[in-house]
């Protein structure tokens, strides 16, 4: 465990044992004491989860909200294909504020994820102000931060004020995450080609 997680960690147990210890001051009957503690403990776990998984949550909800309200920023553009390359994955030159990168479209990737040599080149300021995203990967368990990219442009694809999170554990490796496949109108797979349908396509 590192130093940041060690805190991190310590942090989050004391604001859990203040309100607990209130309770206990005030001598309240034990059934009472144990209701309210079990609240409070919910009530920390529920907000930890937020702040944890804040850009999936994010994520979820926007998909939600499309599906009821729509969204005022749809991917715009024409339908494309994506040949797939010999490693059986799909990649594109992607375009992010103007720098271009190699980036695997990933499916499996909620969110757009970016190196941080990737987002300085583009001109990303990433948000150290809140929690990072905890994110599970082949080489273990990273913390990557938010940022948000004004222009991303696949081809003739282009998304606006896309969310990204940004990391220096990618190294290389830039990912085109579902928060830009889900503004599509629709994807799929076609034979060895990705298929990318634009809200106006």
């Amino acid at each position: 465990m590192n130093d940041a997680t060690s805190q991190n960690a310590l942090f989050y147990a004391l604001c859990l044992i203040l309100p607990l210890s209130a309770l206990l001051a005030r001598r309240l009957p034990i059934r009472h004491v144990a209701k309210m503690a079990i609240a409070w403990i919910a009530i920390f776990a529920l907000g930890l989860l937020l702040a944890t998984q804040r850009h999936r949550v994010a994520a979820a909800w926007s998909g939600i909200h499309t599906a009821l309200f729509g969204t005022s920023s749809r991917i715009s553009g024409t339908t494309m294909r994506i040949p797939m390359a010999e490693d059986g994955h799909f990649w594109a030159d992607v375009s992010i504020n103007g720098a271009t990168r190699r980036m695997l479209i990933d499916s499996g990737a909620t969110t757009t994820a970016i190196s941080a040599a990737t987002a300085a080149a583009a001109g990303i300021r990433v948000d150290e102000s809140g929690f990072p995203e905890i994110i599970s990967t082949a080489n273990g368990t990273i913390a990557a931060l938010p940022g948000r990219a004004a222009r991303v442009t696949i081809g003739s694809l282009s998304a606006r004020d896309l969310p990204v999170i940004v990391s220096p554990a990618f190294g290389d490796t830039n990912v085109i995450g579902m928060n830009f496949l889900s503004q599509l109108q629709a994807w799929r797979v076609e034979g060895r080609d990705l298929v990318l349908v634009p809200i106006d396509g």
